[in-house]
């Protein structure tokens, strides 16, 4: 039986994540996954596609606060939540949606800024946020249903268009026998890493519980730039997508790595251990 091996949390899109033995789910996917944004001047949203950097930043979240780090740079410690009275609207654009988020304030701007060396900014999802999945991106009829809220929560935090990335182990080593160097998992940037099945079969997976949350199988996941940056010195090469785009393209010309996934229980719990049950 597939298991749960790996729980990935990212509470800064696209900085760096840190691994959890437990961790609760939400309506938007994992309790502090992807809860902050880094903004540009013109309020949108800043990635390592164009900004390779941000592998460099370390996040952690700890006594109520993100904690950015960076060596040779200081820290800077940024409240989870701000009182409402207190919050900062700033309306931000992350790909097509458009969204109400919360300014962290001048610190972490001021910190940001001069680690990217441009003009941004930190910003939240608060009590204002709100950014339904988009139900044209679910081939299925079911899951678009699910999109719409019937049932199964429909919204997403500053991910990329879903709640979840799963990826399993022997999906990697599949690709790693076709490299000539092999790649750690944290190029792929997943929250749920399994084991215990074939290579790529999460690609097929459709309604499966882990630990006390049910899953469904959304798309499979589409591969960017940021896949070929090392995580752990921000250089970029051409590996992995110049070798699998050679196996693993589908009819639109994508590169398909991982699965994304919604899921139909709002709150829960996943530790690794947990095992995968197909329903």
């Amino acid at each position: 039986m597939p298991r749960l091996t790996a729980l990935n949390l990212f509470p800064v899109k696209s900085c760096r994540g840190c691994a959890v033995t437990a961790a609760e789910v939400d309506d938007r996917g994992l309790i502090g996954d992807r809860r902050f944004l880094v903004v540009d001047g013109e309020h949108r949203f800043l990635t390592q596609r164009v900004q390779p950097r941000m592998a460099l930043i370390e996040t952690a979240l700890a006594d109520g606060s993100l904690v950015l780090s960076s060596p040779g740079h200081g820290t800077v410690r940024v409240p989870l939540q701000t009182q409402t009275q207190n919050a900062k609207p700033r309306t931000v654009t992350i790909w097509r949606d458009t969204v109400v988020a919360e300014d962290c304030g001048a610190e972490p701007a001021a910190w940001l800024s001069a680690f990217l060396g441009l003009p941004c900014r930190l910003v939240r999802a608060g009590q204002a946020y709100t950014r339904p999945i988009a139900a044209h991106k679910l081939p299925d009829p079911l899951l678009r249903g699910v999109a719409e809220g019937r049932g199964v929560p429909h919204e997403v935090s500053f991910a990329d268009a879903f709640p979840f990335m799963l990826l399993s182990e022997e999906t990697l080593a599949d690709l790693n026998g076709r490299l000539e160097a092999p790649l750690p998992m944290n190029r792929f940037r997943p929250n749920l890493v399994v084991t215990g099945a074939a290579p790529y079969a999460e690609d097929t997976w459709g309604r499966f519980r882990i630990g006390g949350v049910i899953f469904h199988g959304a798309t499979r996941c589409a591969r960017c730039a940021i896949t070929t940056t090392n995580q752990a010195t921000a250089a970029r090469g051409k590996e992995p997508l110049r070798t699998l785009a050679t196996y693993r393209r589908d009819a639109d010309g994508n590169i398909m790595f991982g699965r994304n996934l919604i899921h139909e229980t709002k709150t829960g719990r996943l530790a690794v251990g947990d095992p995968v049950d197909m329903l």
